[in-house]
């Protein structure tokens, strides 16, 4: 029992040049690989052994022996609860003294693994002791456990010393381990009995598992029979031509910490959105989705197979999804800055310039243009809005959460007294008659185009009467030739030109009839500077009688035939999803608190 209350499980056993053997009961198993070159009995300096004690610690014990390895070492912490880990390693060099005698010359060097992954490369313990031998050295590291076994790997790499003091006196050494869980158990932990004498007698390396199931199962040979075993998952799968990738749920459970709330990065009207760190390092966002869907395992895989292959330098990644019993989770691409509106009007603004605040615009035009007539998919959006674009580490804009409406039942999915909450960004036609075609993208585009080009949002209570309405206001300062006016006063320069170019597509795009709204395609043609933007001349009824007129064949014209496919099935869709900007926070990137300084000419332009 070490001075934290750890009980520790001796490791005396005997390991040569290929061997392993496996705790009783079974909590770990260790395995070595190689000998020592050039030594008399290469059995011999498998453990090492000191009576010197080492500074830096309460227990003198844990460091008077320690394991060593002429090549590789591994321990394997089997039948544990996915989830995060803490793994502390402990090491004292008691084989090489300090000066002054030759001997102290010797260097020890080796690399450090956790789950395949390096995570110290070149250590040296008595460098890491400040330059002294028998010192304890603690090292602590965070890991996930996604298959129920930890695997902890030291390798010598062929470096340092290797006949000091003695022929084959070389490779990793290791004191003790221990791991401890960073979540709550589901099941208990009750340590096997030992007497004291039988924890004082023989410790080499001292091992605690965190949480033992109680599985008595060599994890390795597990997780590789698991490999081998088809499910009934995956045999209603087999079939499928194209499949996405997918995680399970304990792996994205660990990646996310099991969804801790330090890790919400926001939540939306499919459901929360966790930021994890997948067991290759990739840092993602974790959507999770609670509406139920009404397709079945393979028809909701297909569909996310389609979204998947959508991709585009302005549409957020999708890397795959998690689909176990009634679980639905998306895995995204995890980006570094906030969604747009929150960078534009939220409590941190981040400082955007005239032409990152231009690059957006003309970004987020080529995504919708690019969902709606390049993809072999065509994919109406149905919530364009600030909040669902979001801006990657160089703030290049990035479309989310397109083509989620496919997934979903048409009855559960649409909102009827809760629609006022964004009225400001749906298309007359959507909102009061259901009818929806990639028009309706067209004019949440140009509501989003007004806020960047004002720094505010849509509607602002908060402001003067006759600019509390964003849509409103703008049509007033057109109709007295002062669109100018409606630029955010923040903005020490900007490109007049463009200013008007971006205010006129504007005006555009949020007309009320879906027939008299460009593509996005023109849009983008537009805002580009490589065509004309049209004169806008007369004020959209839904602005001037609060009510709507008749919408006759217009919505059977070419505009709507393009949208095939997934957008096909959305044309029937009475209302709208929740989405209240005042409720919802956006996400999928981080909620960062650092400042991101004003740049120039760091946007690239992608035509």
């Amino acid at each position: 029992m070490s001075s934290d209350g750890t009980s520790y499980d001796k490791d005396n056993a005997t390991l040569t040049t290929a061997s392993y053997y496996v705790t009783n009961p079974i909590k770990w198993a260790v395995s070595n690989t190689g000998s020592f070159a050039g030594a008399s009995n290469p059995n011999t300096n498998y453990i090492i052994s000191s009576q010197t004690l080492s500074a830096n610690t309460l227990d003198q014990e844990l460091f008077q022996t320690a394991r060593m390895s002429p090549s590789s070492l591994r321990y394997y912490g089997l039948g544990l609860e996915n989830g995060n880990y803490t793994v502390k390693l402990q090491f004292s060099e008691i084989g090489l003294i300090d000066p002054p005698t030759w001997k102290s010359l010797g260097r020890r060097v080796f690399d450090i693994y956790l789950q395949e992954k390096l995570i110290e490369k070149d250590f040296d313990i008595r460098k890491e002791a400040g330059g002294k031998s028998f010192t304890a050295v603690v090292k602590e590291y965070r890991t996930p456990v996604t298959n129920n076994f930890l695997e902890i790997h030291f390798f010598w790499a062929g470096k340092g010393t290797s006949f000091i003091p003695s022929q084959g006196y070389y490779g990793p050494s290791i004191c003790a381990i221990s791991v401890s869980p960073a979540f709550i158990p589901s099941v208990s932990n009750k340590a096997p009995n030992s007497s004291s004498s039988s924890n004082k007698t023989g410790l080499i390396v001292g091992i605690i598992a965190g949480v033992v199931l109680g599985l008595v199962i060599f994890a390795i040979l597990v997780w590789r029979q698991k490999k081998k075993n088809v499910n009934k998952d995956e045999e209603e799968l087999l079939g499928m031509a194209v499949r996405p990738n997918t995680f399970s749920y304990s792996e994205l459970r660990a990646a996310t910490e099991d969804f801790n709330q330090s890790n919400l990065l926001g939540e939306g009207g499919f459901g929360p959105v966790y930021k994890g760190k997948l067991y290759d390092g990739r840092m993602v966002a974790v959507k999770q989705l609670l509406v139920a869907s009404h397709h079945g395992k393979s028809q909701f895989m297909a569909e996310i197979a389609i979204i998947s292959a959508v991709q585009q330098r302005y549409l957020v990644k999708l890397y795959g999804c998690c689909i176990e019993g009634d679980k639905r989770l998306l895995v995204y691409e995890y980006l570094e800055n906030k969604s747009l509106d929150k960078a534009i009007f939220g409590k941190n603004v981040l400082l955007l310039n005239w032409r990152m605040r231009f690059e957006i615009c003309l970004g987020t035009a080529r995504g919708l243009a690019y969902l709606h007539e390049e993809s072999s998919v065509k994919i109406v959006h149905r919530d364009v809005k600030s909040s669902n674009i979001l801006l990657d580490r160089n703030l290049n804009p990035k479309i989310s959460d397109f083509g989620l409406a496919k997934l979903y039942d048409d009855k559960k999915t649409h909102i009827s007294t809760r629609v006022a909450g964004t009225i400001g960004y749906l298309a007359p036609e959507y909102a009061m008659r259901g009818h929806l075609t990639e028009k309706a993208d067209v004019f949440g585009f140009g509501v989003v185009a007004l806020e960047v080009l004002s720094g505010r949002p849509n509607s602002d209570s908060t402001l003067e009467e006759d600019k509390v309405y964003l849509l409103d206001w703008a049509w007033r300062l057109y109709e007295q030739k002062h669109e100018l006016d409606l630029v955010d006063p923040i903005l020490p320069s900007y490109n007049r030109d463009e200013a008007i170019r971006v205010f006129g597509v504007a005006l555009l795009c949020i007309q009320a009839s879906p027939a008299l709204r460009p593509p996005m395609s023109r849009v983008v043609a537009m805002l580009a500077g490589d065509v004309e933007v049209n004169e806008v001349t007369s004020r959209p009824s839904y602005l001037t009688e609060w009510q709507f007129n008749d919408i006759s064949s217009n919505f059977a014209n070419d505009d709507c035939s393009r949208s095939t496919s997934l957008s096909t099935a959305l044309t029937n869709i009475q209302t709208s999803e929740p989405s209240d900007p005042s409720s919802t926070v956006t996400y999928m990137g981080i909620d960062p608190s650092a400042d991101v300084p004003l740049r120039h000419n760091s946007i690239r332009e992608g035509r």
